[in-house]
């Protein structure tokens, strides 16, 4: 009689989306996070509810209509997901309109790529890109949440994306744009990102050796 085989270990990952959520928390919820991300990996279940509302606003974008797919998109979503269209789009009208005239901007294709910090990895995926009549390029990363980007958020998610612009978006500057309020978050000027580069790995260390734990 042969010995039942164990389940394959799942291997510590995280998306961009999910560390910086987890470098936002503070004490015992950082643990009840990073429990809850290891369980959807093993179940290789997620679902994206934005899926159609970032469709929209690309095409906005990309076919220089200044709003009128937003304007549109919450009426073509299931009954239930109406609401959060419904709250997201003022936001990112407001956003799409301080871009300047549509004519002066297009849309840029991003690329995901793969951070290593330390032994965590971390998938960098932007939403899009884009780029304005002058030559200048942002790659562009959305914060839906009802709560505004903390400081440790924005400083996290600009700092992995810019650490790997190469890859995504060369030449560009990363941007994280708080949807609900239609306002750019970009990197501050003062920032010391040997500092930022320790305080992720210390925080990608702990979230193995959480994620090891949960096991």
């Amino acid at each position: 009689m042969t010995a039942p085989t164990s389940a394959a270990p799942v291997t510590p990952y995280a998306t961009l989306l999910g560390f910086t959520r987890y470098v936002d928390r503070t004490g015992p919820t950082k643990a009840t996070f990073v429990g809850g991300l290891r369980k959807q990996r093993a179940s290789r279940h997620g679902f994206n509810p934005h899926g159609q509302f970032v469709k929209a606003l690309k095409a906005d974008v990309a076919f220089h209509t200044g709003g009128t797919h937003l304007a549109q998109v919450a009426d073509l979503v299931k009954p239930r997901w109406r609401p959060l269209y419904e709250a997201l789009v003022p936001g990112a009208t407001t956003w799409l309109h301080s871009l300047g005239e549509p004519a002066g901007v297009d849309l840029a294709q991003t690329r995901d790529a793969l951070a290593m910090l330390g032994d965590l990895p971390v998938k960098i995926n932007p939403q899009f890109g884009v780029r304005y009549a002058d030559g200048r390029a942002e790659a562009i990363r959305l914060h839906f949440d009802e709560a505004p980007p903390s400081e440790e958020t924005v400083l996290a998610t600009l700092h992995l994306m810019a650490r790997h612009m190469d890859a995504v978006l060369p030449h560009a500057e990363p941007v994280l744009v708080d949807v609900r309020r239609g306002e750019s978050h970009r990197m501050p000027a003062d920032v010391k990102p040997e500092q930022i580069e320790q305080w992720l790995a210390g925080e990608a260390a702990a979230f193995r050796a959480i994620w090891s734990t949960a096991a």
